[in-house]
């Protein structure tokens, strides 16, 4: 007797793409930011050392959005992505093995691999598969698992680090965690797409010229600068202010609260006025955030900085990896995995150079002047992007 599969319904297929942001991104990649300063206190990794880490996990990142960009076949697209979703659970509780730092190094690289199969397979598989039953080509609803990561790890690391002090033992814990996001994402996944004919695959797609491509990378870059420099040093900021000590976890759960339902209001405001005025706002308001903590040592701008950050970041990722995915519609996640390139090279760099400026100042203020300005310099260039049909 044959099995019968019953078709996954639309709530199954984002919900499940939602646990898999969670696994790929909320564990694999920002529970590191929430763990961080527990992992230096015991284990004496430097600013330097840290920052280097985080950089070997965008190396990992930008490795596996090569991969995307490369990979053509659905099938692999598939399986690359449901190997990301168990291998995030082993990334995070590999750190946990020894304080080695090439065995972290080990980790964090796969960790940024796994990261992007959920950011880039998995939010194509889920774009194309809305593609197809002919719904909205949006993926607000989808990026709240972005929003949700962050809370999941800094509520999460909060609450067991009530019960366990001993930093391996959080990583540990936090693995753990990540087995209840994990069943739904998995037994969820976006089916494996049909294969498109070749005259599918090669029309049906809006063209767009060079300069449109460029442009778009280049804004991208520094958005990526800005993500990277909050996601990965947010509560060690606030910890180093003698005032706000032990406001970590508080600050970098506002982050998530603030993405969640901001996925939403993005959406609403480039049906309003255009993907790329949304753009600009959402730049503009998160170059904002990011100079207030630089100005202020104060609660209230650590976390209006926070609140400021979470807000913003999500629309920029929500709104570039749809407007390019839709203008690729026979393979959106491909098309999300080349422009994602900029958006990964400038996550190498950032940390590095946030990490060492950080260490020979003993501050994080003259990074986040510094990041402030990269933002300003990608909002200009995006007032640039040419206007070639919607997308």
């Amino acid at each position: 007797m044959r099995t019968v599969i019953t078709p996954l319904q639309a709530w199954q297929v984002i919900l499940g793409g939602i646990c898999g942001l969670v696994l790929s991104i909320g564990m694999a990649r920002f529970a590191y930011t929430p763990l961080l300063p527990a992992l230096q206190m015991q284990t004496g990794l430097s600013d330097a050392g840290a920052g280097a880490l985080a950089a070997v996990n965008y190396a990992g990142y930008i490795t596996g959005a090569l991969a995307a960009a490369w990979i053509d076949d659905v099938r692999w697209r598939h399986r690359l992505y449901s190997m990301g979703l168990w291998m995030s659970l082993l990334t995070v509780a590999g750190m946990a093995l020894s304080t080695w730092l090439p065995n972290w190094a080990l980790w964090r690289f796969l960790g940024g691999l796994c990261g992007a199969t959920g950011m880039l397979l998995g939010a194509g598989l889920v774009l194309g598969w809305l593609m197809r039953q002919g719904r909205r080509p949006e993926l607000g609803v989808h990026f709240i698992g972005l929003g949700l990561g962050i809370v999941v790890s800094a509520v999460g690391v909060w609450a067991i680090s009530q019960i366990w002090s001993l930093w391996s033992d959080q990583w540990l814990a936090m693995a753990a965690v990540g087995l209840v996001f994990f069943v739904p994402a998995w037994l969820w996944r976006p089916p494996v797409p049909p294969l498109a004919a070749p005259a599918q695959a090669s029309g049906g797609a809006y063209k767009v010229s060079r300069r449109w491509m460029w442009t778009m990378a280049g804004s991208y870059f520094a958005a990526g600068w800005g993500f990277v420099i909050s996601a990965t040093f947010t509560v060690a900021i606030v910890e180093r202010e003698p005032a706000l000590a032990g406001q970590g976890a508080l600050a970098w759960a506002l982050v998530g609260l603030a993405a969640m339902p901001a996925v939403f209001l993005w959406d609403k405001a480039a049906r309003r006025w255009g993907d790329t005025r949304a753009l600009l706002l959402a730049f503009g308001l998160q170059t904002l955030s990011v100079i207030l903590p630089a100005v202020s040592g104060s609660l209230a701008a650590a976390l209006g900085g926070a609140l400021g950050y979470g807000a913003t970041f999500i629309g920029i990722v929500s709104l570039t990896l749809a407007l390019v995915g839709r203008r690729a519609p026979q393979n959106p996640g491909k098309a999300m995995a080349r422009l994602t390139l900029s958006y990964g090279a400038a996550q190498v760099i950032a940390p590095v150079v946030a990490g060492a400026m950080a260490q020979s100042t003993g501050s994080f203020k003259s990074a986040l002047w510094l990041t402030a300005a990269v933002m300003a310099l990608g909002m200009a260039l995006l007032a640039t992007l040419p206007d070639e049909g919607p997308g």
